[in-house]
């Protein structure tokens, strides 16, 4: 009886590591591509970006993202102007894409040369970083993402 129980242990561990490497094999990465920026507000002492991430599902299921992290850098790289983390969980349902907007606030105290880019010509060149962990029914991914963009002063929101 006590080997019975045992190769029944036995084969249903081999197979839950079985399905496991299948489910990962199967598991295409989603798309995260930076969609745009743009400044909502400035103020005194700094100002709000809406940093909108277009993130798109190639699987043939439903993926739950369940954190997102980002780091908003300037100056040719040289300056990270915003870098934190989003919990709230958002769904991207199978071969869709879903736009996911991050609130950003930033302060003027070491943006240096980004802001004077900003007030002299109207635009600044800018470089968003991070990763996105997102559930499926084949296990927790946590996929890079990485892109570069200009946003100018006429990208306010009125």
């Amino acid at each position: 009886m006590r080997k019975l129980a045992l190769a029944v242990v036995v084969s249903a561990a081999v197979a839950s590591a079985g399905c496991s490497t299948l489910g990962r094999a199967a598991f295409k990465q989603p798309v995260v591509t930076l969609k745009q920026v743009q400044l909502r507000g400035v103020g005194l002492t700094g100002g709000s970006l809406d940093v909108t991430l277009a993130v798109q599902n190639p699987n043939h299921f439903r993926l739950d993202a369940t954190r997102l992290t980002y780091r908003v850098m300037m100056g040719g790289d040289s300056l990270t102007v915003a870098s934190g983390a989003m919990d709230k969980l958002f769904t991207v349902q199978e071969g869709q894409t879903s736009d996911v907007v991050i609130p950003v606030n930033f302060t003027y105290s070491g943006l240096g040369a980004a802001g004077r880019s900003l007030l002299n010509t109207g635009a600044v060149d800018y470089h968003v970083i991070g990763d996105v962990t997102v559930g499926s029914p084949v296990g927790n991914f946590t996929v890079p993402y990485q892109s570069s963009g200009r946003f100018t002063t006429t990208s306010i929101s009125k």
